[in-house]
Protein backbone atom coordinates (compact mmCIF):
# COMPACT_ATOMS: atom_id res chain seq x y z
CA UNK A 1 0.00 0.00 0.00
CA UNK A 2 1.79 3.44 -1.12
CA UNK A 3 1.27 6.46 0.49
CA UNK A 4 -1.41 7.98 -1.95
CA UNK A 5 -3.81 4.72 -1.39
CA UNK A 6 -3.28 5.07 2.56
CA UNK A 7 -3.85 8.67 2.32
CA UNK A 8 -7.19 7.81 0.63
CA UNK A 9 -7.42 5.01 2.76
CA UNK A 10 -7.25 7.13 6.04
CA UNK A 11 -9.03 10.29 4.90
CA UNK A 12 -12.34 7.63 4.15
CA UNK A 13 -12.10 6.19 7.62
CA UNK A 14 -12.00 9.73 8.90
CA UNK A 15 -15.05 10.67 7.16
CA UNK A 16 -16.89 7.40 8.70
CA UNK A 17 -16.03 8.11 12.17
CA UNK A 18 -15.19 11.71 12.73
CA UNK A 19 -19.41 12.37 12.89
CA UNK A 20 -22.10 13.16 15.42
CA UNK A 21 -22.31 9.38 16.01
CA UNK A 22 -19.12 9.16 17.42
CA UNK A 23 -19.84 11.17 20.42
CA UNK A 24 -22.71 9.01 21.99
CA UNK A 25 -20.15 6.21 23.13
CA UNK A 26 -16.94 8.43 23.36
CA UNK A 27 -15.93 10.02 26.52
CA UNK A 28 -15.86 13.10 24.73
CA UNK A 29 -19.99 12.71 25.63
CA UNK A 30 -19.33 13.94 29.02
CA UNK A 31 -18.03 17.29 28.67
CA UNK A 32 -20.70 17.70 25.34
CA UNK A 33 -23.27 18.11 28.16
CA UNK A 34 -22.22 21.43 28.95
CA UNK A 35 -22.31 24.59 26.87
CA UNK A 36 -20.20 26.74 28.72
CA UNK A 37 -16.40 27.09 27.78
CA UNK A 38 -15.14 26.40 31.58
CA UNK A 39 -17.73 23.43 32.10
CA UNK A 40 -16.30 22.20 28.92
CA UNK A 41 -12.66 22.80 29.87
CA UNK A 42 -12.89 21.02 33.82
CA UNK A 43 -15.19 17.77 32.61
CA UNK A 44 -13.28 17.53 29.47
CA UNK A 45 -10.19 17.62 31.58
CA UNK A 46 -11.09 15.41 34.20
CA UNK A 47 -12.73 13.17 31.70
CA UNK A 48 -9.34 12.77 29.72
CA UNK A 49 -7.12 11.96 33.13
CA UNK A 50 -9.58 9.14 33.92
CA UNK A 51 -10.39 7.57 30.45
CA UNK A 52 -8.52 4.04 30.74
CA UNK A 53 -10.08 0.96 30.78
CA UNK A 54 -13.78 0.26 29.23
CA UNK A 55 -15.39 3.77 27.29
CA UNK A 56 -18.41 2.76 28.95
CA UNK A 57 -16.54 2.60 32.59
CA UNK A 58 -14.96 6.11 31.90
CA UNK A 59 -18.25 7.95 31.05
CA UNK A 60 -20.17 6.61 34.56
CA UNK A 61 -17.45 7.38 36.33
CA UNK A 62 -16.88 10.99 34.48
CA UNK A 63 -20.62 11.05 35.43
CA UNK A 64 -20.47 10.09 38.69
CA UNK A 65 -17.74 13.19 39.02
CA UNK A 66 -20.04 15.83 37.72
CA UNK A 67 -22.92 14.95 40.26
CA UNK A 68 -20.81 15.45 43.40
CA UNK A 69 -19.74 18.76 41.13
CA UNK A 70 -24.47 19.20 41.45
CA UNK A 71 -23.98 19.37 37.98
CA UNK A 72 -22.54 22.77 37.61
CA UNK A 73 -18.82 21.74 37.58
CA UNK A 74 -17.27 25.42 37.00
CA UNK A 75 -19.45 27.17 40.02
CA UNK A 76 -18.85 24.28 42.54
CA UNK A 77 -15.15 24.24 41.24
CA UNK A 78 -14.80 28.20 41.81
CA UNK A 79 -17.21 28.38 44.88
CA UNK A 80 -17.09 25.14 46.80
CA UNK A 81 -15.16 24.82 50.93
CA UNK A 82 -13.58 22.17 51.96
CA UNK A 83 -16.69 20.57 53.44
CA UNK A 84 -17.85 20.21 50.16
CA UNK A 85 -15.50 17.82 49.30
CA UNK A 86 -16.01 15.65 51.68
CA UNK A 87 -18.60 13.26 48.94
CA UNK A 88 -15.42 12.81 46.81
CA UNK A 89 -14.05 11.10 49.24
CA UNK A 90 -15.75 7.83 48.13
CA UNK A 91 -14.56 8.51 44.63
CA UNK A 92 -12.32 5.66 42.86
CA UNK A 93 -11.47 4.92 39.14
CA UNK A 94 -8.90 1.83 38.71
CA UNK A 95 -6.24 3.74 40.34
CA UNK A 96 -7.13 7.23 40.61
CA UNK A 97 -7.72 7.46 44.37
CA UNK A 98 -9.70 10.10 46.74
CA UNK A 99 -6.85 11.78 47.83
CA UNK A 100 -6.18 12.28 44.20
CA UNK A 101 -9.55 13.63 43.47
CA UNK A 102 -9.36 16.11 46.26
CA UNK A 103 -6.46 17.21 44.72
CA UNK A 104 -7.85 17.54 41.57
CA UNK A 105 -10.35 20.33 43.27
CA UNK A 106 -7.86 21.69 45.12
CA UNK A 107 -5.68 22.69 42.31
CA UNK A 108 -8.73 23.58 39.75
CA UNK A 109 -10.38 25.90 42.40
CA UNK A 110 -6.84 27.43 42.52
CA UNK A 111 -6.04 28.18 39.04
CA UNK A 112 -9.70 29.36 37.88
CA UNK A 113 -9.07 32.03 40.61
CA UNK A 114 -6.52 33.29 39.17
CA UNK A 115 -7.34 32.80 35.49
CA UNK A 116 -10.63 32.72 33.33
CA UNK A 117 -9.37 29.34 30.96
CA UNK A 118 -7.52 25.98 31.32
CA UNK A 119 -5.67 26.75 28.17
CA UNK A 120 -3.49 29.20 30.18
CA UNK A 121 -1.63 26.64 32.09
CA UNK A 122 -0.53 25.57 29.21
CA UNK A 123 0.95 28.98 28.01
CA UNK A 124 4.45 30.46 29.16
CA UNK A 125 4.49 33.80 30.26
CA UNK A 126 0.94 33.84 28.23
CA UNK A 127 2.03 32.46 24.85
CA UNK A 128 2.27 29.33 23.02
CA UNK A 129 5.51 27.67 22.80
CA UNK A 130 3.93 24.75 21.21
CA UNK A 131 2.19 21.78 22.42
CA UNK A 132 5.59 19.82 23.60
CA UNK A 133 6.67 23.10 25.86
CA UNK A 134 3.13 23.26 26.85
CA UNK A 135 3.02 19.65 28.64
CA UNK A 136 5.99 20.18 30.17
CA UNK A 137 5.13 23.63 31.69
CA UNK A 138 1.72 22.59 33.04
CA UNK A 139 3.11 19.00 34.23
CA UNK A 140 5.20 21.40 36.33
CA UNK A 141 2.56 23.68 37.12
CA UNK A 142 0.88 20.70 38.64
CA UNK A 143 3.61 19.41 40.37
CA UNK A 144 4.86 23.05 41.81
CA UNK A 145 1.38 23.07 44.29
CA UNK A 146 3.36 21.94 48.19
CA UNK A 147 -0.45 20.77 48.77
CA UNK A 148 -0.29 17.68 46.31
CA UNK A 149 0.60 14.53 47.39
CA UNK A 150 3.48 12.47 45.88
CA UNK A 151 1.65 9.62 44.40
CA UNK A 152 -1.10 12.34 42.29
CA UNK A 153 1.62 13.48 40.03
CA UNK A 154 1.68 10.31 38.05
CA UNK A 155 -1.81 11.11 36.40
CA UNK A 156 -0.35 14.03 34.80
CA UNK A 157 2.46 13.01 32.41
CA UNK A 158 5.28 14.93 30.37
CA UNK A 159 7.34 14.58 27.51
CA UNK A 160 10.26 15.30 29.84
CA UNK A 161 10.32 11.51 30.79
CA UNK A 162 9.39 10.41 27.17
CA UNK A 163 5.73 9.73 28.11
CA UNK A 164 3.33 9.51 25.25
CA UNK A 165 0.97 11.77 27.38
CA UNK A 166 -1.75 10.24 25.19
CA UNK A 167 -4.76 11.51 27.61
CA UNK A 168 -3.50 15.24 27.82
CA UNK A 169 -2.87 14.98 24.01
CA UNK A 170 -6.45 13.73 24.02
CA UNK A 171 -7.95 16.58 25.82
CA UNK A 172 -5.72 18.95 23.91
CA UNK A 173 -7.36 17.57 20.64
CA UNK A 174 -10.74 17.96 21.91
CA UNK A 175 -10.45 21.34 22.82
CA UNK A 176 -8.21 22.92 20.24
CA UNK A 177 -9.29 21.17 16.82
CA UNK A 178 -12.55 22.30 14.89
CA UNK A 179 -13.99 21.41 11.70
CA UNK A 180 -17.19 21.24 10.53
CA UNK A 181 -18.21 17.70 12.27
CA UNK A 182 -19.06 18.70 15.25
CA UNK A 183 -16.97 16.49 17.46
CA UNK A 184 -13.97 18.08 18.63
CA UNK A 185 -14.74 21.60 20.10
CA UNK A 186 -12.41 24.37 19.02
CA UNK A 187 -12.55 26.46 22.02
CA UNK A 188 -8.34 27.44 22.73
CA UNK A 189 -7.33 29.93 19.80
CA UNK A 190 -3.84 30.11 21.06
CA UNK A 191 -2.58 26.51 19.54
CA UNK A 192 -3.75 25.70 16.10
CA UNK A 193 -4.53 22.02 14.97
CA UNK A 194 -1.53 21.69 12.95
CA UNK A 195 0.54 21.80 16.35
CA UNK A 196 -1.69 18.97 17.81
CA UNK A 197 -0.18 15.72 18.95
CA UNK A 198 -1.05 12.39 18.22
CA UNK A 199 -3.09 10.41 21.51
CA UNK A 200 -0.87 7.63 21.89
CA UNK A 201 -1.75 4.28 23.35
CA UNK A 202 -0.98 0.38 22.42
CA UNK A 203 -3.92 -0.28 20.14
CA UNK A 204 -3.19 2.87 18.36
CA UNK A 205 0.56 2.21 17.84
CA UNK A 206 0.22 -0.77 17.02
CA UNK A 207 -1.91 0.19 14.22
CA UNK A 208 0.18 2.62 13.16
CA UNK A 209 3.03 -0.07 12.98
CA UNK A 210 0.76 -2.51 10.79
CA UNK A 211 0.20 0.13 8.88
CA UNK A 212 3.77 1.25 7.98
CA UNK A 213 3.25 4.79 9.40
CA UNK A 214 5.78 3.78 12.94
CA UNK A 215 9.19 2.36 13.08
CA UNK A 216 9.62 2.57 16.82
CA UNK A 217 9.11 0.17 18.85
CA UNK A 218 8.09 1.99 22.35
CA UNK A 219 4.94 3.87 22.82
CA UNK A 220 6.77 6.74 24.23
CA UNK A 221 6.97 10.45 23.50
CA UNK A 222 9.66 9.80 20.58
CA UNK A 223 6.91 7.80 19.03
CA UNK A 224 4.19 10.53 19.08
CA UNK A 225 6.52 12.51 17.25
CA UNK A 226 7.52 10.04 14.79
CA UNK A 227 3.97 9.33 14.08
CA UNK A 228 2.52 12.89 13.83
CA UNK A 229 5.12 14.15 11.90
CA UNK A 230 4.08 11.13 8.87
CA UNK A 231 0.46 11.79 9.50
CA UNK A 232 1.54 15.72 8.71
CA UNK A 233 2.92 14.06 5.38
CA UNK A 234 -0.73 13.41 4.45
CA UNK A 235 -2.56 17.29 5.92
CA UNK A 236 0.10 19.29 7.92
CA UNK A 237 -2.96 21.19 8.83
CA UNK A 238 -4.94 18.84 11.11
CA UNK A 239 -2.40 15.65 11.68
CA UNK A 240 -4.57 14.47 14.63
CA UNK A 241 -7.76 13.83 12.38
CA UNK A 242 -6.05 10.65 11.30
CA UNK A 243 -6.66 9.50 15.11
CA UNK A 244 -10.16 8.85 14.31
CA UNK A 245 -8.84 6.47 11.64
CA UNK A 246 -6.30 4.61 13.73
CA UNK A 247 -8.49 4.82 16.69
CA UNK A 248 -11.23 3.54 15.07
CA UNK A 249 -9.33 0.19 13.45
CA UNK A 250 -7.88 -0.95 17.11
CA UNK A 251 -11.24 -0.38 18.29
CA UNK A 252 -13.07 -2.47 15.95
CA UNK A 253 -10.50 -5.28 15.65
CA UNK A 254 -9.79 -4.63 12.05
CA UNK A 255 -6.32 -4.17 13.16
CA UNK A 256 -4.85 -4.23 16.80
Amino acid sequence: MYSGDLKKYLDALVSKYNTSSFIETDPISIPKKFKEKQDIEITGFWTAILSWGRRSTIIAKADELIKYMENSPYDFIKNHSEQDRKPFLQFRHRTFQPDDTVFFLHFLQEFYNRYDSLEEAFMIDGESRGIEAGLIHFHKLFASDPWRPQRTLKHISTPEKNSACKRLNMFLRWMVRKDKKGVDFGLWKKFSSSELMVPLDIHVGRVARKLGLLERKNDDWLAVKELTQRLSDFDASDPVKYDYALFSLGLEGIMG
